[in-house]
């Protein structure tokens, strides 16, 4: 097989997204012709490296086996790259990073933002989603989840502990039912996600506290924000969200304490590139101390 990286790029790019029109949004070229390049690089090696379905593209054997390999090729063009910038003028290029939108709202923005004051050639990406970031499918060049995965090639790092508490704006304590007990929160609206769509066990809050019934209900932290500093009702927020809501005071602080951690998650393969060694290690000291900070005020 005749070297080519442009070919490699490409299979990695579809292998990841499961299908052309991903794989073509990444790489900004037209679905058709990473069609085109895919049938090249298969006849190339005499292996189909995909199977099509209505569902998308998955990898064959021989593109399990390939898939290593261009890793380990794109790995080494990082590196290279980095050598060729020189150490010690910062860090340079762009880095994705993926979050749960709790933390991607009122941590990470102030966290990133200090980085990249100190790094004026780095672009920094959030990847704000409520579900858990694939990094496999490279969505995001790290990822911080809220439970440590099991499965996959990556290295897991525990960030730090971070506390929950029940809150509600102080309008809409003035206009309920006094809450003194978990058992007179069934008299309030309660704000959370949709049952259904918690994407990690760790964010079940509610059914801890017996409460089954959710009368404002959303995937999207920031949306279950609003609606407790507009006074719609009583839920769980970060206490480090806190400090940006001064309306919003904690229920029950004393009964009701949640706490949680957050986890950085790199692939396996990405361990060589000190780029994204000095750009975590800058994240956990700044998110530990930004956290601290604003748990220190709510």
């Amino acid at each position: 097989m005749r070297d080519n990286w442009d070919d490699l790029r490409i299979f990695l790019a579809v292998a990841r997204a499961a299908g052309l029109s991903g794989a073509g949004r990444v790489l900004r070229m037209d679905p058709a012709t990473v069609g085109r390049r895919v049938g090249r690089l298969e006849e190339t090696l005499g292996q189909p490296l995909f199977a099509k379905s209505p569902q998308g593209y998955a990898l064959t054997e021989a593109g399990a086996r390939l898939l290593g390999h261009a890793e380990s090729a794109e790995a080494a063009l990082g590196l290279g790259a980095q050598a060729v910038r020189g150490a010690g003028t910062g860090m340079s290029g762009q880095i994705r990073i993926g979050a749960p939108d709790g933390m991607a709202n009122f941590l990470l923005p102030q966290v990133c933002a200090e980085i990249g004051a100190a790094n004026p050639d780095l672009d920094i990406q959030i990847v704000a989603l409520p579900r858990i970031v694939n990094l496999t499918r490279r969505e995001a060049d790290l990822a911080i989840g809220v439970s440590a995965p099991t499965a996959g090639r990556l290295v897991v790092q525990k960030l730090t502990e971070y506390r929950l508490h029940l809150a509600a704006s102080r309008d809409y304590l003035a206009q309920h039912p006094p809450i003194r007990t978990r058992a007179d929160l069934r008299a309030h609206r309660i704000v959370g996600y949709i049952p259904d769509m918690i994407f990690d066990k760790e964010l079940d809050y509610l059914s801890d506290l017996g409460l089954d019934r959710v009368g404002l209900a959303s995937n999207s932290v920031a949306v279950q924000f609003h609606w407790l500093r507009q006074g719609a009702g009583v839920g769980i927020v970060h206490d480090f969200a806190l400090p940006a809501a001064p309306g919003l005071v904690k229920v029950l602080p004393d009964d009701v304490s949640i706490t949680r951690s957050f986890y950085l998650v790199r692939h396996a393969d990405d361990r060589r590139l000190g780029r994204l060694d000095t750009f975590a290690k800058a994240l956990v000291e700044a998110v530990r101390r930004e956290l601290t900070r604003l748990e220190g005020l709510s």
